[in-house]
């Protein structure tokens, strides 16, 4: 399966491909594994990166990191080549300590079997697959809510349509921006993102999103806010 297009959407769109990246394949771990110690780790790699102290924020923030990039190789390859990459147990795996596009690594890249359905497919083998794995990972190593780790992954789907959605438009590709915008409503609409926020028709500024859960980052910066917070002002505590 060739991605080499997807990745120049951006760097959430990309992922690692060659046999063994950097020669270091052995720091990669099975994103659908229990991986616990995998995901400490990168909490407190996030928590580091956010100079904070409040685990239940890094793992929110890191758990949404990882749903943009799963994500955003899902619908852009669904969008861009009609088809979705396998990333079942054992093939797609991770760096803890490393950004995109080198924290994920998918040696041999293959497509799912033909589909219907995308919206069905993308459900069924990424945000029941390795998102709900990871959901429940997360949760083993901090207590943070389940509503707002999905609310995580509809924010990081929403903002992977925006950008998907801009870079089919800025290159003449309306039938892909469309279709874009169609497979991003119908995964919003049904479990587990169903009822995680509103998805509203382009504007001049491109699809927007706005949210019913909170990702906590306005702990880490007082006052702020992210652009689709169910917030409409920051806490009095973190003013």
């Amino acid at each position: 399966m060739n991605l080499r297009e997807l990745a120049s959407v951006g760097p959430f769109f990309a992922l690692r491909t060659d046999d063994d990246p950097g020669g270091a394949g052995e720091e990669y771990l099975p994103l659908a594994a229990r991986t616990e110690e995998a995901v400490r780790r990168r909490v407190a790699t996030v928590a580091d990166r956010l100079g904070t102290a409040d685990r239940r924020v890094a793992a929110s923030v890191a758990y949404q990191g990882i749903a943009g990039r799963l994500l955003s190789v899902a619908l852009g390859s669904a969008v861009l080549t009609g088809r979705v990459p396998d990333l079942a147990d054992g093939r797609l795996r991770w760096h803890p300590a490393r950004p995109a596009p080198d924290d994920l690594w998918l040696p041999a890249p293959a497509a799912l079997p033909p589909a219907a359905d995308l919206a069905d497919q993308v459900r069924d083998h990424v945000l029941a697959g390795p998102l709900t794995t990871l959901h429940a990972t997360t949760r083993a190593v901090v207590p943070v809510s389940s509503r707002l780790l999905w609310g995580n992954a509809a924010s990081s789907l929403a903002g992977s349509l925006r950008v998907l959605h801009a870079w089919c438009r800025e290159r003449h590709r309306p039938e892909e921006a469309a279709r874009a915008l169609a497979l991003t409503r119908a995964l919003l609409d049904a479990p587990p993102l169903s009822g995680t926020g509103t998805l509203t028709a382009p504007a001049p500024g491109g699809p927007a999103f706005a949210r019913t859960t909170c990702c906590l980052y306005y702990r880490v910066l007082p006052g702020g806010m992210c652009g689709d917070c169910v917030l409409r002002h920051a806490p009095r505590a973190a003013r």
